[in-house]
């Protein structure tokens, strides 16, 4: 069965609500139609009610159609915006020998659909000859009253028009915001779990590529030895495919001790002397997996690219240093792999400093992260 999405019922809310908007200051419509329905000669009433009912019905159309073009964040043509207002003013018109003088209620919802439709300053100037019509024709035509309660009726109902714009606009606004901020989202957790994915494998493949190797030299000269450190590429393998796992699930955690567990059999597989510490002190969640982060890669770059003998691993409260005595960094000081790119951002999130360059002593490599003094 499918289900609707999270965003249906407000969607179909909104659009029950836009019809309503427009349909039900219709009800205005009642006095020209009444006049109409009382003319003597039939081709009176069927002219007067037949022009405004195409004229009510054109209305809801002309605002829907406009708030659907808003609503996908389009504009109003402007020329399509003034055939509209020409099509109503013109029903308007053409229903005179059927509604007389009461055709100028019709004026109140051209000014309205001026406002909705047009620029700010377009509308006024409509709104204006809208408002100034009534006393104008009441001097002009024989028979016809000053309607004052029209013009009040045309500046209310744009007055009221220009806040229904306004609101609509900005809730555009506020749609296309919340999209934007959908979409970041998405690209963010894209690019954690892409760095992730990197971090883990390219620890896990480094340490199954030179234990592999080592296996294949020792096949000849030591069977036993070669069968355990193929046990090791399996086992591996199958700890690096069950991180994938975990990953994609969100679930997966990366703690201090596993990694320096991990650490020690890379380093002693590669053939470097391992100092690594025996013990380390509790530390809080977030900080014990970003230092679990820093050794994994650290220790993945010692493997892969330092031609090191030694490598040493320092924890305390605050900070965690790999470093080792192999060529040191290439390339500019600071320059980082997608790894280090990766490891910078979580220190961020702790507002730790990341330090990439040679150890002290002018040979080797160091990475260090730091939490700020007293955090």
């Amino acid at each position: 069965m499918n289900l609707p999405s999270e965003g249906s019922q407000p969607r179909t809310h909104w659009r029950v609500t836009g019809w309503l908007l427009a349909a039900v200051w219709l009800f205005f419509l009642n006095i020209p139609l009444l006049t109409a329905l009382h003319q003597p000669e039939v081709w009176r009433r069927v002219l007067g009610a037949s022009t405004l009912v195409a004229f009510g019905v054109s209305y809801v159309c002309v605002f829907q159609w406009a708030r659907n073009r808003r609503r996908v964040h389009l504009g109003v043509p402007r020329g399509r915006a003034w055939a509209a207002l020409a099509l109503l003013l013109g029903l308007g018109l053409a229903g005179i020998p059927g509604t007389s003088g009461d055709w100028l209620t019709t004026l109140v919802f051209v000014a309205a659909a001026a406002v909705f439709l047009l620029p700010t300053r377009e509308a006024v100037v409509v709104v204006l000859l809208a408002a100034v019509t009534p006393p104008v024709t009441a001097a002009l035509v024989p028979g016809w009253e000053a309607e004052s309660t029209v013009v009040f009726a045309v500046l209310l109902a744009s007055f009221a028009m220009f806040g229904v714009t306004r609101l609509a606009q900005r809730n555009a606004e506020l749609q296309a915001a919340q999209q934007e901020i959908r979409r970041l989202a998405v690209a963010e957790e894209r690019a954690r779990t892409a760095r992730d994915l990197h971090d883990i494998l390219g620890h896990s493949l480094t340490v199954v590529t030179v234990k592999a190797e080592l296996a294949g030299r020792l096949l000849e000269l030591d069977p036993a030895r070669a069968a355990a450190e193929i046990a090791d590429v399996e086992r591996l393998a199958r700890q690096a495919l069950a991180d994938v796992r975990g990953t994609v699930g969100a679930y997966r955690e990366v703690r201090l001790t596993t990694e320096l567990a991990g650490a020690r059999s890379a380093l002693a597989a590669a053939g470097i002397v391992a100092e690594l510490p025996e013990t380390v002190p509790a530390l809080p969640a977030e900080r014990d997996e970003l230092f679990g982060w820093t050794v994994r890669e650290g220790v993945t770059n010692v493997v892969r690219h330092s031609g090191a003998r030694r490598c040493e691993v320092r924890v305390d409260g605050s900070a965690v240093e790999v470093r080792d005595d192999g060529r040191g960094p290439v390339g500019e000081p600071g320059a980082a792999g997608h790894g280090l790119v990766g490891l910078r951002e979580r220190a961020r999130r702790l507002d730790a400093t990341v330090t990439v360059g040679r150890r002290p002593g002018g040979r080797g490599f160091l990475l260090r992260v730091a939490l700020p003094a007293g955090s």
